[in-house]
């Protein structure tokens, strides 16, 4: 029986790949920071510790066959040292423990905005290179874990790295809630004119393209020591996406705006005066946050549909009236 370890086994996208790991019949453990009774309920090996803890992840790997690294610290703020200690230490020793107990196969979970420099992308491929300067911790630290996952790829390890782009759905825990918080207390308001076409991914989309890559990557197959964007293929205007969100929690659309050059300033003043008074608070807006919502930002999937098998099973549409039905389930509480 394959043996698989998902990192950050009991987060949003985690579970998904959990579930359908265990569908398949696979032991399947989980290597995370908090304690999932309900993973442990449907017979999946919980082990708890931090990924910068290089033991702790190396009892985890011990015995696996494949290593599923979706774990990190994502986010728009937050102190360096944190960022780095989780996505660059942390990936630091997956792969060396990878290597120490002769695991095979490593996907890693990474992140479109690795090339996103705050210009507009539109339509952009994997030939994206890296920018000289990254906005925000988050980016820069995925950034340089995704290429030492990419150099890692050889005879012993085969890798592959995934981009998905704004996971949503039911359960989501991070993207929609966020949304949704700030619809409801009235400080929802739109970067420019919401016309800027986003790509998004549904989470059973984002879920099924690690299995695809998982079934991909074997040795001398195209796909290894490669990263491939993965969204949904339907790149919308931010503004509907967020309205959809927020009409899914029975929310009116959004009617405020501000310009992006007001939203980039305004970021960088509040990110100086939260580094000053309010370090662990989060602001309302970033420089980066500011670009990521004003800016195009939609990519080719045409490498991950032929070197991945990778197509989206649930359209935008359907995934907008699941998340309004999970909604009306009264499932979400904020």
């Amino acid at each position: 029986m394959t043996t698989a370890l998902v990192t950050g086994g009991g987060g949003f996208l985690g579970k998904a790949i959990v579930k359908r790991l265990l569908e398949r019949g696979m032991s399947v453990r989980s290597f995370s920071r908090g304690n999932y009774p309900e993973l442990e309920a449907d017979g999946v090996e919980c082990f708890n510790g931090d990924l910068a803890d290089s033991e702790a992840v190396a009892i985890a790997v011990k015995g696996c066959d494949v290593v599923f690294h979706v774990g990190a610290k994502a986010g728009v703020w937050g102190a360096y040292s944190e960022y780095f200690d989780a996505n660059v230490k942390g990936t630091e020793n997956v792969l060396a423990a990878c290597s120490q107990h002769g695991v095979r196969r490593l996907i890693y979970t990474s992140s479109p905005s690795v090339v996103h420099g705050g210009e507009a992308i539109e339509g952009g491929d994997e030939s994206l290179p890296y920018p000289d300067h990254f906005e925000a911790p988050y980016p820069e630290t995925k950034a340089m874990a995704e290429q030492m996952v990419l150099a890692a790829n050889g005879a012993d390890l085969i890798t592959v790295v995934l981009r998905p782009h704004l996971i949503w759905g039911p359960e989501d825990n991070h993207l929609v809630p966020k949304i949704v918080g700030r619809a409801r207390s009235g400080k929802l308001k739109l970067v420019g004119d919401g016309a800027n076409l986003v790509d998004t991914i549904y989470i059973d989309n984002a879920a099924d393209a690690h299995l695809d890559a998982f079934d991909s990557l074997k040795s001398g197959a195209d796909c290894c020591g490669k990263a491939y964007f993965i969204t949904n293929g339907e790149p919308r205007p931010i503004k509907e996406i967020i309205d959809r969100m927020v009409g899914a929690a029975g929310l009116p659309p959004v009617d405020k705006s501000v310009p992006m050059g007001v939203a980039i300033a305004a970021g960088r003043t509040l990110e100086m005066v939260h580094r000053l008074f309010a370090p662990s608070k989060e602001p309302m807006m970033t420089a980066f946050l500011a670009r990521q919502l004003g800016t195009a930002h939609w990519f080719d999937i045409s490498a991950a549909r032929r070197d991945l098998g990778y197509e989206p099973a649930v359209s935008l549409d359907e995934g907008f009236e699941r998340l309004a039905q999970w909604f009306e389930a009264g499932e979400m509480s904020l």
